[in-house]
């Protein structure tokens, strides 16, 4: 292998070092914000957000407004307005019931440009609380990471090496292939973020049955930690005709014991954060 391979070899594992500590520096975090320290829990779409994305984040939204009534499923699992918003000031509940003109998919509502902003606006905040990466960061480190393969071939091509010292340059530059792979599966939540998963998550394991919850607000807190399996109990027929769980099983029917009646606008339902 030509001695010059190694050089574009270290550079990708120099790629790669930057990557890390782009990673792994610590962000900013807002002084009069407690959600990174555990002073105060998010509310549930801000908690969603961090578990599965603007999906989760609306779908959290969603079971909310049709708690007070102001949703219901439509046809061929979509979602339909149903009424005004109720009592709320919540942005990311206002931009999805405002995005819903006419009756839309989950997909499709997630990226209506109302919801798109609210959605955006929370994750802001979360970036803000150190709970969710830089921006700039993020994509810097993406970059790096997306040279690494890059410069790992290019090596082996500009020193001219062929047959035996290529096969030996692409192998040695595999290591650094692999971790530049792995870092780019890491989520762009931080270690605190998911430090308070994890914590909620032990707080508030979910119940066997949905008669053990009857706070509409802990509900919402359950879809949003845990997402599907919430929604299955707690809100099956509206989850199922909605097209909010990932794979709605058509095949089924309504359930005999499916009580989902959405309580009057500021019932159990109706509340901000859960602290």
């Amino acid at each position: 292998m030509p001695t010059g391979t190694w050089w574009f070899i270290g550079a990708a594992w120099g790629e790669l070092l930057l990557a890390t500590l782009l990673l792994t520096a610590r962000g900013t975090r807002s002084r009069d914000s407690g959600t990174a320290d555990g002073d105060a829990v998010p509310a549930p779409q801000a908690l969603a957000l961090l578990r599965g994305g603007r999906r989760a984040a609306v779908t959290v939204a969603l079971v909310a407004l049709h708690q007070r009534g102001a949703v219901a499923a439509g046809r061929k699992h979509t979602i339909r307005a149903n009424g005004g918003p109720g009592r709320t000031r919540d942005p990311v509940q206002l931009g999805v019931h405002g995005a819903l003109h006419r009756a839309l998919a989950l997909r499709a509502l997630a990226l209506r440009p109302e919801a798109r902003r609210a959605v955006d606006t929370l994750r802001g905040e979360l970036r803000g609380a150190g709970l969710l990466r830089p921006l700039a960061r993020l994509w810097a480190a993406r970059a790096l990471l997306g040279c690494v393969p890059l410069t790992v071939l290019a090596g082996p091509f500009a020193t001219g090496a062929s047959g035996t010292g290529l096969a030996g340059a692409l192998t040695a530059g595999l290591p650094p292939v692999l971790v530049a792979v792995a870092l780019l599966r890491l989520p762009a939540t931080t270690r605190a973020a998911r430090r308070l998963l994890h914590g909620l998550r032990d707080r508030y394991p979910l119940p066997a049955h949905r008669r053990e919850v009857t706070d509409g607000r802990l509900v919402q807190l359950y879809v949003a930690l845990y997402g599907d399996p919430a929604l299955a109990l707690f809100l099956p027929r509206f989850s199922r005709d909605g097209g909010l769980l990932d794979r709605p099983r058509e095949h089924e029917g309504p359930r005999g014991d499916d009580r989902n009646r959405p309580p009057a606008d500021g019932g159990p339902g109706a509340g901000g954060p859960v602290r």
